[in-house]
Formats: C-alpha cells, sequence, structure tokens
C-alpha cells in the first residue's frame, strides 16, 4: 500500500489533556459546562443585538460577528473533545481531522480580522463621531465582515489542502485535543518546510493587519482621549475601548504564543494549557466582558426578560 493511500485510510488519536482514567470524568464536567456557557452566553449576545433596534450600529454588529465566530470555534473543536474524554479509542478519522482543522482556521483567521476592524469602529467613535454613520456605513460594515470571513475561508482552504498532502506514515497520535497545524506538522513524515513557512508568514500577514489596525487606531484614540478636558470625558471614552482591549489581550497573547515561533520550541504541556485558552475559555468569557461593561446590552437584556415575563403572565 502506498503512502498517499495509507495516510488517506488512518485515523488520528487524540491524546487529550490528560491520560488518567479518574481524571476523565472530571475533564468532561468541566468541558461540558464551560461548552454550555460560551453556546448560551454568545447565543444570548446574539439575540439580544438582533432583538433591540438600539443595538443595530456598527459596534455591536461586529459584536455580534463575534460571539458567532466564538460559538463556532467551540463547536468546531469541544463536541469531538467531550466524546473523546469518555472513548477508549480517542480516534478521529483523516478526513474529520482535516475538516476540523479547516472550520478553526476559518474562525481564528476572521477573529483576528474582526478585532482589527473593532479597533478603527472604536477609532471613528471617539475621534471622528460627527462622520461616524458616514465612515461606518451599513455597507461598509457588511464588506468588512464578509471581507474577514472570505479571506479566512480562503486561507483555510489552502492550510487544509497543503496539511491533506502530507504523508502520516508513522506515528498517529497527536499530543492534543484537536486537530491543528503545529501538531500534524510535528507528526507528519514528510518535508514540512513548506507548510511551516506558510503557517509564519500567512498568520503573520493576517496578524499584521488587524495588529496594525490595533495599534494605529489605539494610538490616535489616545492621543484624542488625553486632550480632553475633564476627567469624566476621558473615563466615559476609555470605558468605550476596555472591553475591546481586554479581548484582544485574550486572544492575542494566548494564540501568537501558539502558532508564531518554530515547532522545535513547543511544549507539550504548556502548548495544551495555552491552547485551552484560546479555544474554550476566551470565547466563553467574551460575551461577559461585553454585557458586563457594557449598560446598552445589559438594559436590553433586562427589556427582553421582562417582556418575556409578562408575556408569560397574560
Amino acid at each position: 500500500m502506498d503512502i498517499e493511500n495509507q495516510t488517506s485510510m488512518m485515523n488520528f488519536i487524540l491524546l487529550g489533556l490528560s491520560d488518567h482514567p479518574a481524571q476523565q470524568t472530571a475533564l468532561f464536567a468541566l468541558f461540558f459546562i464551560m461548552y454550555s456557557v460560551a453556546l448560551i452566553s454568545n447565543s444570548t449576545i446574539m439575540v439580544t443585538i438582533a432583538a433591540d433596534p438600539q443595538l443595530h450600529t456598527p459596534m455591536y454588529f461586529f459584536i455580534w460577528n463575534l460571539s458567532l465566530v466564538d460559538i463556532c470555534i467551540t463547536t468546531a473543536i469541544v463536541p469531538q473533545l467531550l466524546v473523546n474524554t469518555l472513548s477508549q479509542s480517542k480516534t478521529i478519522s483523516f478526513s474529520g481531522c482535516i475538516t476540523q482543522l479547516f472550520f478553526f482556521v476559518v474562525m481564528g483567521n476572521a477573529n483576528f480580522l474582526l478585532l482589527g476592524a473593532m479597533a478603527y469602529d472604536r477609532y471613528v467613535a471617539i475621534c471622528k463621531p460627527l462622520h461616524y454613520f458616514v465612515l461606518m456605513s451599513r455597507t461598509f460594515c457588511v464588506q468588512v465582515v464578509a471581507g474577514s470571513w472570505v479571506i479566512g475561508l480562503l486561507h483555510s482552504l489552502l492550510h487544509s489542502m497543503m496539511t491533506s498532502r502530507l504523508s502520516f506514515c508513522a506515528s498517529n497520535l497527536i499530543q492534543g485535543f484537536f486537530c491543528d497545524l503545529p501538531p500534524l506538522l510535528k507528526l507528519s513524515c514528510s518535508d514540512t518546510t513548506i507548510n511551516e513557512i506558510l503557517l509564519f508568514t500567512e498568520a503573520l500577514s493576517i496578524v499584521l493587519l488587524s495588529v496594525v489596525s490595533i495599534v494605529v487606531s489605539y494610538t490616535f484614540i489616545i492621543t484624542t482621549v488625553l486632550s480632553i478636558n475633564t476627567n469624566e470625558g476621558r473615563s466615559k471614552a476609555f470605558s468605550t475601548c476596555s472591553s475591546h482591549l481586554i479581548v484582544v489581550t485574550l486572544y492575542y497573547g494566548t494564540i501568537l504564543f501558539i502558532y508564531l515561533r518554530p515547532s522545535s520550541s513547543y511544549s507539550l504541556e504548556k502548548d495544551k494549557a495555552v491552547t485551552v485558552m484560546y479555544t474554550i475559555v476566551t470565547p466563553m468569557l467574551n460575551p461577559f466582558i461585553y454585557s458586563l461593561r457594557n449598560h446598552k446590552i445589559k438594559d436590553a437584556l433586562k427589556k427582553i426578560i421582562g417582556r418575556s415575563m409578562f408575556s408569560r403572565q397574560f
């Protein structure tokens, strides 16, 4: 049997987060709860924004799409993780692995670009408030979001196709809990130089596009805010950016640690912990970061809950 056929017919074994049977039930319960919270909280944000006309603005349009990305990222990973946590085999087919990789890369790239777009949105809101609804028109916002998804899709297709052409003729043990590029490249018995160069340059281009937008936007924002005479005005201006900055720090700090370094520097246990952060913990926390620090979302949510309780009474 040739290597190509052997690769296409093989199954991978996802070793997961722990090989101790006594910990499997606890891990299953933990990740089931986190996944449920992520789904419910992000869905609540999406429903709240869609239901309240006052939230039909560019800022909340981006938040809605960010919540959608968070749902998709966790759904691409956690269900398989839950199945494998309680399974003896812990297997995933080659096609299933590439499919999981494809969806994860799409969402990851879209997330980066959306965070960059949200920084520009905050810049326009604070530095050019009189021109906000002209510069951040509905057409422009839709084009930005659509572009984020299309770029993510094209990059993911490229990575998935390149990875699917690799040979996996030796070990099929993936040191992780989902099919990601670094462990697959490390596992392959093919020459992965082109793949690693592509991963580094592609990730760097997406990151730079997003980072430049964030850094330039916040440079102008800080300059504008510091020119405000009153402390109340400065506090109000900064409060509109704080949620976005927290999300950026959580997402960038963890994902850049994984991807923008050579494969020879991977540390198994540390990488697993960091990967859990950006694939499960951060998508779960994002809705709380935006809702708990945003009075409009909280007020809209109270209205929806109030209408729901009123309709039940009558």
